[in-house]
């Protein structure tokens, strides 16, 4: 309770803190910008926050903004501990009434880009205390609607093939006039006469004329033979070809020249195609192997264009580093470093090698008990589809074939075991957002050796949990489908996102039933002294983020995760690597990873420390995310969740809504662009696997043991 009241007090400390008295004498605060649509007629107001000159500090909730009060601690000389309160803190934005005629000017200009014409954009300015809000209201104006449209082309060649792109035209009679949907036609239409080798022609080469002196407006739609601010010219427009072609490379980054030859589309005597140099820039780009690839085209000749492609280096040797850490208010910790190390170029064709080591230590605070695991791991890529020629590969893309084996030891209080794997498969990316993983081949060797007296005698007792933890074979196929509008590392605008993972496992060793060994203990067949697993596993993840806010700095992501394992044939239970499970820094964040569920489960008195797993998972998270100062950020979200068992037996069986857990909580985040920390504390506010009575929590059982958990990450959770 104590806790409770002392971050009361500091919250109320840092919101009643007046943000105006370091205002120079006489100056006003901006608090807000307001805009209102007057008329039947409105459009988003996204489309005018960019173009008003003056922003108002950001704020949390409420118009309050916790860094602003913070730096109006300061007594403003900015010495001693003054200059601290300043320098984390946010100054006020002091009002500046010269800019809101400017804003108007802006919003306007914009208005009649969007075909708005003779809009009226007025402002008011609202004064309380030493607070100023800007309002600005705008009357659209007139839409003039195009009547006729009149086609001015050159003649010949270029008319024909006009012609034959008349259909894909963007702008017809019957639309509105306005700037922008003609700029639209005139980027459209210099891309499809690019690519039809038309190397000089631009959208410049457009030039746009509206009637609208009488009562019918007529739009002269003409393409000259000269650019807009050039000389006209009798020349008519050209169809080039491909000069020369030249490829150079840094001599300290060895590369078959051959390979290079066929990553490479543009070719000598062919006509110039822009499609054609945009696809050579991506797949030498998908090499992630030259730090810069450069194309420049250079008329030549008279219709003739040369082509110079120029690689510049970068560091073909390397490492990266990760690490996670968690910890909640029972006392349990888990560290997760990673190391990796990689090749870019191992046999001289673009071939990634990647050596990676790996760890995880859980311990729980005051016991002796602890969990250790440790895996090493190797990769080898190339950058084609073995066995079929890089020269008739098609489109940007450039697929991959991954060889991957990895080794993993794993020392638990109940068990000792390990984990070998093997897998041959291919990636790639369908289209521009559209990313494929395909393994026709997975192996992977389980020994399960040194259990513990109590753990043997539970493995006796439940013939499920033996089928679980066994040692076993699990040899099958797997794929992973991922489609997102936004791949960038730190995403900066509105994306959505979907993942759909599947394994079968099994079934093709099951063929061989009738030649293989079957074990004394539970009938299963054996495949080299162990059983082998048949399953199907399916999950599928689904993920929107929302933008809003003035300049779309704040954001509002959603996430949906669905899964479920059906064993069957040779098995009765799913791998328990197989399982889901839910908990950790990107899942349920008010447990630590693995200790939620089953269904209304309690953590199994048989496992020291963490291992809730099952058959389902369903889960929801909504999370808030908006900007603080420099490179901070603040999240809150709110999650629902949990993992059942498919045998429908006991409290871990699915029973909605009543074992679905839920929590809230807050993020803090450093937003590098290039990487994204995080720090998240969550909160339980419904635990299924207390009794009855006790699911539902309030703050008094959050500073409680098993109440919270507290993770760090890196990159968003989802």
């Amino acid at each position: 309770m104590k806790r409770i009241l002392l971050l009361v007090i500091s919250l109320l400390a840092v919101i009643s803190c007046s943000t105006t008295k370091l205002l120079p004498e006489g100056a006003y605060r901006l608090t807000a910008n307001k805009v209102e649509f007057r008329g039947k007629e409105k459009i988003s107001p996204k489309e005018v926050s960019m173009y008003v000159r003056q922003q108002p500090n950001t704020s949390l909730i409420f118009g309050w903004s916790p860094f602003l009060s913070i730096y109006n601690w300061s007594n403003g000389s900015g010495e001693g501990i003054n200059k601290f309160w300043e320098k984390i803190g946010t100054p006020p934005v002091v009002f500046d009434s010269t800019l809101v005629e400017s804003s108007r000017s802006n919003i306007a200009g914009h208005m009649e880009y969007l075909g708005y014409y003779h809009a009226k954009v007025d402002s008011e300015v609202e004064y309380r205390g030493r607070k100023a809000t800007v309002k600005y209201i705008v009357e659209l104006g007139d839409r003039i609607p195009i009547d006729t449209i009149v086609f001015e082309v050159p003649g010949g060649t270029f008319a024909r093939e006009f012609s034959a792109d008349s259909a894909n035209i963007t702008v017809h009679p019957g639309d509105f006039l306005a700037e922008k949907n003609l700029e639209a036609e005139t980027v459209r239409g210099a891309s499809v006469f690019r690519n039809l080798g038309y190397y000089d022609f631009s959208k410049n080469n457009y030039f746009f004329e509206a009637d609208t002196l009488t009562d019918r407006t007529t739009l002269y739609y003409r393409i000259r033979n000269y650019a807009r601010g050039s000389s006209p010219t009798d020349d008519p427009l050209a169809v080039y070809r491909i000069g020369k072609v030249n490829i150079s490379h840094p001599s300290e980054i060895p590369f078959k020249e051959s390979l290079l030859r066929e990553f490479n589309t543009i070719r000598p005597g062919v006509p110039y195609n822009e499609r054609m140099i945009n696809t050579t820039y991506a797949r030498l780009s998908a090499l992630k192997l030259f730090n810069n690839v450069s194309i420049e085209m250079s008329p030549s000749d008279s219709a003739v264009v040369d082509c110079d492609i120029r690689l510049s280096g970068t560091d073909v040797l390397g490492f990266k580093a990760n690490m996670e850490a968690s910890t909640n208010s029972s006392g349990l910790l888990g560290f997760s470093p990673q190391l990796s190390f990689y090749h870019k170029n191992l046999f001289h064709g673009g071939e990634w090698l990647n050596l990676g080591f790996s760890g995880n230590w859980q311990m729980m605070a005051g016991a002796r008990a602890h969990s250790s695991e440790f895996g090493v791991s190797a990769s080898l890529s190339f950058p084609r589809l073995l066995g079929y020629p890089v020269n008739r590969m098609r489109g940007e893309n450039v697929p991959r074939t991954e060889i991957r084996t990895s080794f993993n030891y794993q020392n638990r209080p109940e068990y000792r075991r390990s984990l070998a794997s093997l897998s041959y498969g291919y990636t790639g990316q369908m289209r521009r957002d559209w990313f494929f993983q395909i393994y026709p081949l997975q192996f992977n060797l389980v020994k399960l050796y040194a259990m513990s007296d109590d753990f043997s005698r539970l493995l006796g007792e439940y013939p499920y949990l033996w089928d679980t933890f066994e040692s076993h074979i699990d040899a099958g196929v797997g794929m992973m489908v991922y489609h997102t509008t936004d791949a960038s590392v730190v995403p900066k605008t509105a994306y959505h996102y979907g993942r759909f993972n599947l394994d079968v496992s099994g079934n093709v060793v099951s063929l061989f039933n009738n030649v293989l060994p079957v074990s004394d203990f539970q009938g299963q067949h054996l495949l080299f002294g162990v059983p082998y697993k048949q399953y199907v596993r399916a999950e599928i993840s689904l993920g929107k983020v929302f933008r809003f806010g003035w300049n779309d700095n704040n954001a509002l992501a959603l996430h949906l995760d669905a899964g479920a394992g059906w064993a069957y044939g040779n098995s009765t239970a799913l791998p328990f690597e197989k399982q889901f499970y839910c908990g950790g820094a990107s899942s349920m964040r008010g447990w630590q990873a693995r200790t939620l569920g089953p269904g209304y489960e309690k953590m199994s008195e048989y496992f020291v420390l963490p291992s809730q797993t099952g058959d389902l998972k369903l889960e929801a998270d909504v999370e808030y995310r908006f900007p603080s100062f420099w490179k901070l950020e603040w999240a809150i979200f709110a999650e629902v969740g949990n993992v059942w068992t498919l045998n429908g037996e006991g409290l871990g069986k699915l029973d909605l809504p009543g074992s679905l857990a839920g929590d809230w909580g807050i993020g803090l985040r450093v937003n590098l662009d290039f990487i994204l920390l995080r720090l998240d504390a969550g909160l339980k506010v419904h635990d299924p696997a207390r009794p009855a009575g006790e699911r539902w929590l309030g703050p008094k059982g959050w500073f409680v043991p098993g109440g919270a958990a507290l993770h760090f990450g890196v990159g968003y959770p989802f």
